[in-house]
């Protein structure tokens, strides 16, 4: 199925309050997507129903093969392998060294066999450039290295669909440009992005497909 996400006139809701009225989307496989709106606009309560932290209320929507509207909550962990989740602040755990952050959430996904967890992690760290720094604690690296383990954490379960939102916020110009060409990449090897920002500068850098974020609506352009 090339088709990732399918929309029908959702409505999206924060707390009761309308976010979103009416959104209408279809995302198939490799296509990068830029996400364009101000902060509060709702493109992060968007990401969030597609990963299960807020229900979809009228409207249909699917998401990697599942129901938005009727999903359990045994069901959320299932989806979540399907997706890999980029933050604006790494949310990398301090206390153990990249190698580890990897291992930890491969442990809490399943995976039991320790020299499987190495090799894939030594996978997605050549993906992301930084092999050899396996060993180092995430304060000993920039900002730019620090989201790109963000980048290879979010890429260890093979997902279908990446959901970075607003990456490139803590980081200066040109890393910023280096995250955006690592996930416009990933990308084109058959995975959708959607990137959140409301970067100008980095929004620049390539033309893609654009949905706006704007009083409560989401338009294509």
């Amino acid at each position: 199925m090339s088709e990732l996400i399918r929309y029908n006139n959702v409505s999206i809701f924060q707390d009761d309050r309308p976010v979103i009225g009416d959104l209408n989307l279809e995302v198939k496989k490799g296509e990068f997507i830029y996400l364009l709106g101000k902060t509060g606009s709702g493109k992060s309560s968007f990401l969030k129903t597609l990963y299960g932290d807020l229900p979809i209320v009228t409207g249909t929507g699917h998401c990697c093969g599942f129901n938005l509207n009727h999903l359990k909550q045994r069901e959320i962990p299932y989806l979540r392998r399907k997706l890999g989740i980029v933050f604006q602040d790494f949310q990398l755990l301090g206390d153990r060294t990249i190698y580890n952050n990897l291992r930890f959430v491969m442990k809490a996904t399943g995976w039991r066999d320790e020299s499987k967890i190495k090799e894939r992690v030594a996978e997605v760290f050549r993906k992301v450039n930084l092999e050899g720094k396996e060993n180092k604690m995430p304060h000993e690296l920039s900002g730019g290295e620090q989201q790109r383990v963000s980048i290879a954490r979010a890429l260890v379960n093979d997902p279908d669909l990446i959901l970075a939102d607003e990456p490139t916020g803590n980081l200066d110009p040109q890393t910023s440009e280096e995250i955006l060409v690592l996930l416009k990449n990933l990308s084109e090897s058959g995975r959708a992005v959607l990137f959140a920002t409301h970067d100008m500068l980095v929004y620049n850098k390539f033309k893609s497909r654009t949905l706006t974020f704007e009083n409560g609506r989401v338009s294509e352009n």
